[in-house]
């Protein structure tokens, strides 16, 4: 049986700032997730970005789901891998040491 994947971008090199959120994204049909944060930029000396996954069941009340992303300190690839995560997903977070945005591409990759 062949599976069936699908990687959504829901953020595109956006500056992120203070408390963020990225849009949502409906991955009901899936039974597995990678969702990646690419910083694209290097940061800023003493910078932080820590980022942790949000779950919801209609995409508008959302609940912290456990996993956070490992400490991001420096331009680079990070990624967590999800398992039961119900219907939509998105990842929060805050930047902190500065007030400079940090620019970064979210991606959620799903396999069913």
């Amino acid at each position: 049986m062949l599976r069936h994947s699908y990687t959504a971008i829901v953020e595109r090199a956006q500056p992120l700032r203070g408390e963020f959120s990225t849009e949502p994204y409906e991955a009901g049909w899936a039974s597995e997730a990678l969702i990646f944060i690419k910083v694209r930029e290097a940061m800023g000396s003493g910078q932080t970005l820590e980022a942790w996954v949000q779950i919801s069941p209609d995409g508008i009340d959302w609940v912290d789901e456990g996993t956070q992303f490992p400490a991001i300190g420096a331009k680079g690839l990070y990624c967590v891998k999800l398992k039961h995560f119900g219907n939509w997903l998105r990842v929060a977070g805050r930047v902190g040491g500065s007030d400079n945005p940090v620019k970064a591409t979210v991606y959620v990759a799903l396999k069913e």
